[in-house]
């Protein structure tokens, strides 16, 4: 990318529809706004629906011919990913972008309803299994595009395979680092596999750098911990970037002609924390095939999802 991409750039949306997780808030809603401000049909995939509404009202008052729509959506219980894929599946027939968007970030240590690891069980079980229940409607909409939240933190990120679910010896960072790795290694993956089956759809991966959202002060509310969110606080106003700018990666992969599916996009400033999207650093364990196959397997057997 010679120029710098930007809002602007957003091609005519019309005709395509999107889904995006977690988009009441942060993220998910300013990806939410662009996509419906360029003419797409969004459904906001969230768990709570007055958040949600609040969230519709402000696209609407913000782009009044906007068409967007809320579903139930909890990645954090199984039965919820598959209500809401079958919904869906009634309701439309072609999906042109998946936003696997929504998440958590260091909370203290939780389950979701099916027994996992709160992070890994929502950020990444969550969003697999999502994919997976809609993949026969993105194989069936001719172009269309995967892309998942990941963050720089899965560079410090491993996959625990004996004790993914983190069993014993819990650690709110290290586990939160496994599940954007887990992310990022399931859209290399869903790539190769898009790639050999010659599949007519994309696979693509973004974070957004250090990005000021609601989710860097989840886990100090959980805890309590008044310490904890001044320094977030102190640290976004010394770094971080809008959740406007931060959502710029993920809107280019879903929409730029140049994006290239198995690609990882981030913000193109100093350590990729601020700026405009461009490629991001993939560490190695994040490209490490085998442990991507193998990973994919235990996702599978976790959540009962294969993908057709």
């Amino acid at each position: 990318m010679t120029k710098k991409w930007t809002i602007a750039n957003l091609p005519e949306l019309k005709g395509q529809t999107a889904i995006v997780t977690g988009a009441n808030s942060g993220l998910g809603f300013e990806t939410s706004k662009a996509l419906a401000g360029a003419g797409a049909s969004v459904v906001m995939a969230c768990r709570t629906q007055s958040k949600a509404q609040a969230a519709l009202d402000a696209i609407r008052a913000a782009h009044p011919q906007a068409n967007v729509s809320f579903a139930p959506l909890d990645l954090a219980d199984q039965t919820s990913v598959k209500t809401f894929a079958e919904n869906f599946g009634r309701q439309h027939q072609n999906l042109d972008l998946l936003i696997n968007n929504a998440g958590v970030m260091a909370l203290p240590e939780r389950r979701t309803k099916d027994g996992f690891e709160m992070q890994f069980g929502t950020n990444h079980l969550g969003h697999f299994a999502l994919t997976g229940q809609l993949f026969p409607l993105l194989t069936a909409t001719s172009g269309a595009r995967v892309v998942t939240l990941s963050s720089l933190a899965h560079r410090m990120g491993k996959i625990r395979f004996k004790d993914p679910n983190w069993q014993q010896g819990y650690s709110k960072w290290p586990a939160y680092g496994q599940s954007k790795l887990a992310n990022l290694m399931f859209a290399l993956e869903l790539h190769r596999r898009i790639q050999a089956q010659n599949l007519n759809m994309m696979s693509l991966a973004a974070h957004p750098g250090f990005a000021a959202t609601n989710l860097q002060f989840a886990g100090a509310e959980m805890t309590g911990s008044k310490l904890k969110a001044v320094g977030m606080k102190i640290g976004n106003a010394l770094v971080s970037q809008s959740q406007a700018q931060g959502a710029l990666p993920t809107l280019y992969a879903a929409t730029a002609d140049a994006a290239a599916s198995g690609d990882y996009y981030g913000p193109d400033g100093p350590m990729e924390l601020q700026g405009h999207p461009a490629k991001a650093f993939i560490n190695k364990n994040a490209s490490h095939v085998e442990n991507a196959k193998r990973l994919w397997t235990l996702s599978e057997e976790l959540t009962g999802v294969a993908f057709a």
